[in-house]
């Protein structure tokens, strides 16, 4: 920590002596001391570790002999995997679709109410809590066994209240099993596009909403040509930000089924063959899979902030 400190200090006094003496430095050294140890810091944080990764990819579960691409043919055609690749499928299809559409309905409804703060802290709330605190939760409310005193899972507890059967919430059931964890990760996220779509929506100039009026534009009309196109940008946001999201869970999942019963994403599967089945060359893969998946929708994010840029 000690050497630490003197590195930041001896740094830190450099750059602000080249700040102070410009003339006698040239301007690119003292750019360079200002971007040199982020730069530095990105080649060692990320870019080394992902060419590594990228290597050990195509290397054994040992990572010393090179299979070539043996390790990405296991991850598409072995049933198991495909099963993975599925499960992920369907998270990144379904939680930023419905998450968004929630989070725009409950904007909409809520905005300008008189209880529009309790509303939305209310549907913010699950944003503060920690993915494995919502899967513990969760799985209290899933659970469908039967105690002394009554049904313990809160779900069937009160379908109980009105003599309705349990439903199987067993966690250990597929497919259903998948749509409760997706239920979770909705629950959370919803918070955020609620949050980010509401204050889009109260940046819509008044003069355009009162000319939507004059031109008779009500309830649906004016949620679809003009709320909708207005917040496009943020709604673009919303869904890529999460989708990414998504796309690396693994907190729900790892805490309510621990990948099992057909459970399992690409993250806990990455985690579950480089960690505990110690094949790091399968283990890699996986992670690389997954750094492709998240490469086209930071693209489209990029590329649709900056359509939104040009407009303006």
């Amino acid at each position: 920590m000690v050497i630490a400190i003197v590195l930041f200090v001896v740094v830190m006094g450099g750059i602000l002596w080249l700040v102070d003496k410009p003339k006698r430095m040239p301007g690119w050294l003292v750019a360079s001391g200002f971007v040199g140890p982020a730069v530095l810091a990105l080649i060692f944080g990320l870019v080394y570790p992902a060419l590594v990764t990228i290597n050990a990819s195509f290397k054994d579960r040992t990572g010393i002999d090179y299979i070539g691409l043996d390790n990405y043919t296991t991850a598409f055609t072995t049933p198991a995997f495909q099963a993975v690749l599925r499960n992920t499928a369907l998270w990144v299809l379904l939680v930023p679709t419905v998450s968004t559409l929630v989070g725009l309905i409950y904007a909409v409804v809520v905005d300008r109410t008189r209880f529009e703060r309790i509303a939305k802290t209310l549907i913010f709330l699950p944003m503060a809590i920690s993915m494995v605190g919502a899967g513990i939760i969760w799985g209290l409310v899933y659970d469908s066994r039967t105690g002394a005193n009554g049904r313990i899972g809160l779900m069937n507890a009160f379908l109980g209240l009105f003599g309705l059967d349990p439903l199987d919430t067993r966690l250990a059931t597929p497919p259903i099993n998948t749509i409760f964890l997706i239920v979770v990760m909705i629950w959370i996220q919803t918070g955020f596009a609620m949050t980010v779509l509401s204050a889009a929506i109260k940046a819509i100039p008044d003069d355009i909403v009162e000319a939507a009026k004059l031109d008779g534009l009500t309830g649906m009309k004016m949620f679809r040509y003009i709320t909708v196109p207005s917040i496009r940008p943020a709604l673009v946001v919303v869904l890529t930000t999460i989708a990414m999201g998504t796309l690396k869970v693994f907190d729900i999942v790892r805490t309510m089924t621990g990948g099992q019963y057909e459970t399992s994403v690409v993250a806990n599967e990455f985690y579950v063959q480089a960690f505990r089945q110690n094949n790091q060359g399968l283990g890699a893969a996986l992670a690389v899979l997954l750094f492709v998946l998240v490469i086209p929708i930071i693209i489209y994010n990029v590329r649709q902030m900056r359509m939104s840029e040009e407009i303006r």
